[in-house]
């Protein structure tokens, strides 16, 4: 929810040609300091509002929709990311900065993907991870 992180991510979505981006509130895309990381990705890049209190009704739209919905999240059965065989019709479910994905929503998922990590911090920033995921699912369908 905080603006350099979904302004970071707009960007990056825009540059692999993702679907979409969704974001609690579309508004942030007016602000200034959103465009300024985002460099026009907005312009391009298909944005969606979807609040938090409709997410888990939207997440069950898209698996209606034939979408495997991936979670971006350390989790006792998540899989190291170089291990996990993304769908070619994926949604990256992202949690937010520090909090991580709602328990809540832990269930509705087809899989939890986690970063590999050696270091001794056990987080990224959530632009980080979403890049991340996003670079793995493309570089998986080029390579299909």
């Amino acid at each position: 929810d905080k603006t350099p992180n979904l302004a970071g991510l707009c960007r990056t979505c825009e540059v692999f040609n993702c679907e979409a981006l969704c974001v609690a509130n579309a508004k942030i895309t007016k602000d200034q300091a959103f465009q300024s990381i985002s460099v026009t990705a907005e312009k391009w890049l298909p944005i969606r509002e979807v609040p938090r209190a409709a997410l888990r009704e939207h997440l069950a739209l898209l698996r209606r929709r034939g979408y495997a919905i991936v979670g971006i999240e350390q989790t006792h059965n998540s899989v190291q990311m170089d291990e996990f065989k993304f769908a070619p019709n994926t949604a990256i479910l992202l949690g937010a900065e520090k909090e991580g994905i709602d328990a809540e929503l832990l269930p509705l998922l087809d899989g939890c993907v986690e970063i590999p990590q050696a270091g001794q911090l056990r987080s990224l920033n959530v632009h980080v991870s979403g890049s991340l995921a996003v670079w793995e699912y493309t570089r998986q369908m080029r390579a299909a």
